[in-house]
């Protein structure tokens, strides 16, 4: 921890993840005096238990995927086996090299005062650190999210793991359930499918990641199953217990039985104790912090960035918080979070990836629609790659021509999408991309032929 160096500054920021060291660093070029307070692992979610050990494990899970496909190549690779003391050794360091160059940015930052422990509030100007109060005009808030745990009953009785814990474990299950049927719990279902475990995924909902078209959640269904993971859907009357290491989880009359459980039902905001109401921040019925267009919350002079705002769980939406903020104070200009088009990938194997509205969603704005669709058997790249699962869809508005969303589920997917959500972002209309030119031979390269195919809906 820095020397104390006096209880005034001009901003606080609580929480060192994606948003709070980039503010940190354009608050002190702009000549402000900061503390940032980081109660445990710099680089929060991102760096320490979500995006980076994860896509590592999801890169070592599709090498072994790869390999034993080695044939359908012509290469000859034999027996394939998977040693995960290396592989979650591989992940760590991700992790720690990132950790390691956040905490070094941030201690060695001019203008920067580091305090390292639980941050509270005692008033709405006033922070409390490792009994130390100190205090600033301005406080950003970004403390993020955690696993959230449902009520099923026995669970309490069960040793289960989280994303958390998950992406520290160094050996095989035999079997691993996943309770859960959206984006983490899909990611870790079929990547420890690749690694060699026996995997049921069990979901409450009619269907798997419900914020997706039913086509869309169904062909992903169909992937999982092909690689032999096994999945409920619709489940009703939960329940888990453990005997010794074996863990049960019963449902409509039957009974799963594994050697791990991974829970992945959600997340929840961390600002259960960071004594908001001592500042009179207000929070809505699931403990999001309540912020307007700008990101301020109900209180002047405090912001809410990241995951605990409610306004994006993702790694990008929380960068794009710390832009918004940072461009309203710094630049005198007023962006705005609902002008965000938002974009988001499931890292499965083939990946999704997504921007703007659903089909579903453009149907109930009442709105005239065009949608298209192609397979990826249509697409040579992926033809030439050996990879044809998925597909690719977008819709329109029939009146303005304006792309309201997308959808690639094949190879490259979490790469081509942006195609579409630059031209989004851009304003422009399906006539206007239609008429790109782009690179031969490329997954993007269809998306011009997609928009010619564009029918009414």
């Amino acid at each position: 921890m820095a020397e104390f160096p006096g209880a005034e500054f001009d901003a606080i920021i609580i929480g060192a993840g994606q948003a709070g060291p980039s503010l940190a660093g354009r608050l002190t070029q702009a000549g402000q005096k900061v503390a940032i307070i980081e109660r445990k692992l710099f680089g929060g979610t991102c760096v320490n238990t979500g995006c980076m050990p994860t896509k590592a494990l999801v890169a070592s899970a599709y090498a072994a995927h790869l390999a034993r496909r080695g044939g359908d190549y012509g290469i000859s690779v034999g027996n394939v086996s998977v040693d995960m003391k290396v592989v979650a050794a591989r992940a760590r360091k991700v992790t720690l090299d990132a950790r390691g160059n956040v905490e070094g940015w941030l201690k060695g930052m001019d203008g920067c005062t580091v305090f390292e422990g639980h941050a509270r509030f005692t008033g709405p100007k006033t922070i409390s650190i490792n009994g130390q109060d100190i205090s600033a005009p301005k406080i950003f808030l970004n403390v993020g999210g955690r696993a959230a745990i449902p009520d099923i009953p026995g669970l309490d009785g069960v040793e289960y793991l989280t994303n958390t814990s998950i992406v520290t474990l160094d050996h095989l299950p035999d079997h691993l359930i996943v309770i859960g049927g959206s984006y983490i719990a899909l990611e870790f279902a079929q990547m420890y499918r690749r690694f060699g475990a026996q995997v049921t995924v069990i979901e409450r909902g009619t269907r798997l990641i419900a914020r997706e078209d039913a086509d869309v959640s169904e062909a992903v269904r169909d992937i999982l199953a092909g690689e032999g993971i096994t999945v409920h859907t619709g489940i009703e009357d939960l329940a888990v217990a453990q005997t010794g290491g074996v863990i049960s989880v019963t449902f409509g009359g039957q009974t799963v039985r594994g050697s791990h459980l991974l829970v992945a039902t959600g997340r929840r905001p961390n600002t259960d104790d960071l004594g908001l109401e001592a500042a009179g921040v207000k929070t809505d019925a699931r403990g999001y912090i309540t912020v307007d267009d700008g990101l301020k919350t109900s209180v002047d002079g405090i912001w809410a960035m990241g995951d605990c705002n409610g306004r994006g769980a993702f790694t990008h939406t929380a960068y794009n918080d710390f832009e918004i903020i940072a461009a309203n104070l710094l630049d005198g200009a007023s962006r705005k979070v609902s002008d965000r088009i938002l974009g988001y990938a499931l890292y499965i194997d083939p990946p999704l990836g997504r921007v703007g509205m659903t089909v579903a969603e453009a149907e109930k704005t009442g709105r005239p629609l065009l949608v298209s669709t192609r397979p990826m058997t249509r697409v040579g790249r992926a033809i030439e790659k050996g990879e044809t699962k998925g597909f690719m869809k977008v819709v329109a508005d029939a009146d303005t021509k304006k792309i309201l969303g997308a959808a690639i589920l094949g190879t490259g997917g979490d790469e081509a999408i942006h195609g579409i959500l630059d031209m989004m972002n851009a304003g422009a209309t399906v006539d206007q991309l239609q008429w790109a030119v782009p690179i031969h031979p490329t997954v993007s390269e269809l998306i011009p032929t997609l928009l010619g195919d564009l029918k009414p809906f």
